[in-house]
């Protein structure tokens, strides 16, 4: 079974050409899900998929490539354990995922149902446009009565359907005393809506149905732009949880048996096959292997284990199998403890208040008061109902929020669509704003700065003999340093070696029989080499001496230009890894990054950031593994590589979609431009409610005249957002 780290990706020649595919339907009863952070494009969905309905027993799989899940129907039989291994022969990671825990985070609909909304409102905004010609040409009498009612007839059920999400938090917040910006959005379709009735029933000149509708078309306009900019927000704590093993091997008096994980218990042993992920906290009672721990801590590399030795929920067993007995369950794991970190930084986050937001909080009550005023004071002074109501209508209208609506959703998406062309996808509605104010950087290292994966750096110090030895060796083993040393050395046109009785020894490495002579590929207290701070496999063949296989983790491209754009900038940069010492140090020297921890646990890199936060820092997090998904959250804002892990990528507030780190710098650029367009546009509607809202007071407005100067503030911030493209 491969190796597989939490950063790798499949090789994959088509993601180069191959057009992005957009999310596909899954099948109903689907039984098996897995997560595959390596696929890119349509070449990549085409390969798994091919593999996945030609394995005995799946009878169909389909593959998400927004979520990066793969959804599979298949006979009872059939288990991800048996799947796994067919897509990681073909270059792909995968992680079973639970299905169950899964179902809270399926897509929603609320974008389809905007759509719709705002498609009735506009065609019935049109139609009741083209009725309000007739009038405004001279219709007049019985005909012009018949033009308002019929406006009538298409604007009172176009209202009361579009407009529901309107009326729905309005009354949200009415029923628990207090005021939003659709507060005053409803009582001005309403008045509009009132006003136009009493004035068709009484035979007046005007009705303003077309009003109404014009008013509830620019705002949903607003609240469509506004969910476009954001995916549909998963909870990075559901999908930590679907990360946790759904079943596992119970071992009961030598008897193997499949079971729910959740009704494992304390003290209960457990098989964990190579390939396998731990379902448990445990402690190792038999076997040995090597631990791949990149997924939890960031270790580049594979950790030996052994009886005695601990393991941890969400570690991935490489070589060989292992026995353990589970001394935490459940809640109690590791893995659950850091969804439990994540949940607790995603409320953190959530406090953070927009711009829009603390505009609405001033603006509603004001608009309230000033309509209520002005209906009170015309009714005074005129005496006149009629008079009185159509002036409040005008004032509620022309100081409607429909420009401030914009302000923010028509910057966002402009921003976002200029961020997505460079390489980046906008996930939060208010991650620009939060960009913006970032004066901290921290970078992990595996899997972000780096690609993640061991490169062999010292081939052409080794005999074309030595390589071909080594290559036979290393084609036998699964251990990742071995899959590098055979890319390498096929790469460079090398046969493997004429070996025989080739065995793995789980934990040590490759041994087998070359000429009636013994020759291990391994570990440097196995193989008799000298240990070094550099990562190395060891080659002896026979008495001779042994020589070094060094391996560096490639930077990733743009790592460099981003590091230094942001020191440049006057940002600190820090570098926070659960990898060594020594290859963390490397790290940060090859950046010129002066502060750096390396070692560090989920809940340090976490505790870190909160640190950085309490001392006034707007920390901007760039991670990748589930060792950085409690450190995104709690995070001011952060990204995340498409390579990603699933829980890390919904975690985040921005995925970078290419492997390139330099826009990461760029972004924080256009944040600023986006913030400094937010604030305009917030000025363009206060200038407009200056001048706008006296003549509406002073009954120069009437509802109609009051709906154009509405949109035409909206038009002009929509406008000025679009500068930023």
């Amino acid at each position: 079974m491969t190796a597989h780290l939490s950063s790798g990706t499949a090789a994959c020649p088509g993601c180069i050409a191959a057009p992005s595919e957009p999310a596909r339907p899954i099948p109903e009863d689907v039984q098996i899900a897995l997560s595959l952070p390596g696929i890119h494009c349509s070449a990549c969905i085409a390969t798994v998929e091919r593999e996945l309905n030609a394995h005995p027993g799946v009878e169909d799989a389909r593959v998400n490539l927004t979520l990066k899940r793969a959804m599979i129907k298949a006979i009872p039989e059939t288990s991800a354990a048996d799947l796994i291994p067919v897509l990681e022969r073909v270059g792909f990671e995968a992680h079973e995922l639970d299905p169950g825990a899964l179902s809270a985070t399926q897509t929603n609909k609320a974008g389809r149902d905007l759509l719709m909304r705002l498609a009735v409102a506009g065609f019935a905004s049109m139609n009741v446009m083209l009725l309000s010609v007739s009038v405004w040409s001279g219709a007049s009498d019985a005909t012009r009565d018949m033009f308002h009612w019929i406006s009538a007839a298409i604007a009172l059920p176009a209202i009361a359907f579009s407009a529901q999400p309107f009326f729905a938090n309005a009354w949200s917040a009415l029923r628990v005393r207090r005021l939003n910006m659709d507060v005053p959005i409803v009582l001005a379709i309403l008045l509009a809506l009132v006003t136009s009735l009493w004035e068709t029933a009484l035979s007046g000149e005007h009705a303003y149905f077309d009003a109404a509708l014009t008013l509830t078309f620019f705002l949903l306009a607003g609240r469509y732009l506004d969910y476009r900019t954001r995916a549909a927000a998963r909870s990075a704590a559901e999908e930590l949880t679907a990360l946790e093993v759904p079943r596992a091997i119970r071992v009961v008096d030598g008897v193997e048996e499949e079971v729910a994980v959740a009704t494992l218990n304390l003290g209960d042993l457990i098989l964990v096959r190579p390939g396998g992920r731990m379902p448990v906290d445990g402690q190792i009672v038999s076997g040995q292997s090597e631990l791949d721990r990149s997924l939890l801590t960031g270790e580049t590399l594979p950790v030996f284990a052994e009886t005695g030795h601990s393991v941890s929920a969400g570690e991935v067993n490489l070589t060989g199998p292992l026995t353990i007995r589970a001394t935490a369950v459940g809640e109690d794991t590791s893995l659950h403890r850091m969804a439990d970190l994540v949940a607790i930084a995603e409320s953190g986050r959530s406090r953070y208040t927009s711009l829009a937001d603390k505009a609405a909080k001033l603006y509603a009550p004001g608009v309230h008061i000033l309509s209520a005023l002005s209906f009170v004071g015309w009714f005074i002074y005129s005496g006149d109902l009629r008079t009185a109501l159509n002036i409040a209508a005008a004032v509620l209208i022309i100081t409607c929020p429909c420009a401030l609506g914009l302000a923010v959703p028509a910057v966002t998406t402009a921003a976002s669509g200029r961020l997505f062309r460079k390489g980046m996808l906008i996930k939060h509605a208010t991650a620009l704003e939060r960009l913006s104010e970032v004066d901290t950087v921290v970078f992990d290292k595996t899997g972000t700065l780096t690609s993640g994966t061991p490169e062999l750096t010292n081939l052409d110090a080794h005999s074309r003999g030595d390589l071909e030895v080594a290559l036979a060796l290393a084609e036998a083993s699964a251990h990742p340093l071995s899959a590098a040393l055979a890319k390498a050395a096929r790469a460079a046109g090398v046969k493997p070696a004429d070996l025989r009785e080739i065995t793995e020894i789980p934990g040590y490495g490759t041994e087998g029989e070359l000429h009636g002579q013994r020759v291990r590929l391994g570990r440097a207290a196995w193989v008799g080499g000298e240990q070094s701070v550099a990562t190395t496999a060891w080659l002896v063949i026979g008495d001779n001496a042994p020589v070094a296989f060094e391996f560096s983790d490639a930077l990733r491209q743009g790592a460099f230009d981003a590091v230094q754009a942001f020191l440049s900038a006057g940002k600190e940069v820090i570098l926070i890894s659960g990898d060594s010492q020594g290859a963390v140090s490397a790290m940060a020297d090859k950046l010129r990054i002066e502060t750096w921890t390396a070692e560090a646990l989920p809940r340090d890199k976490a505790q870190r950031i909160q640190e950085l936060g309490n001392q006034g820092h707007r920390v901007l997090m760039v991670g990748d593994g589930l060792n950085d998904t409690a450190a995104l959250a709690a995070a001011h804002v952060s990204i995340s590589p498409a390579s990603a892990l699933d829980a890390a990528r919904v975690a985040s507030d921005i995925v970078l979609l290419g492997n390139d780190l330099s826009p990461i710098a760029e972004a924080c650029d256009t944040a600023v431009k986006a913030t400094r367009r937010i604030r305009e546009n917030f000025q363009i509607a206060t200038v407009y409610n200056v001048i706008a809202v006296p003549l509406a007071v002073a009954g120069l407005a009437t509802p109609l005249i009051a709906a154009l100067a509405m949109s035409t503030s909206s038009i002009t911030v929509s406008l000025n957002a679009l500068r930023l493209r």
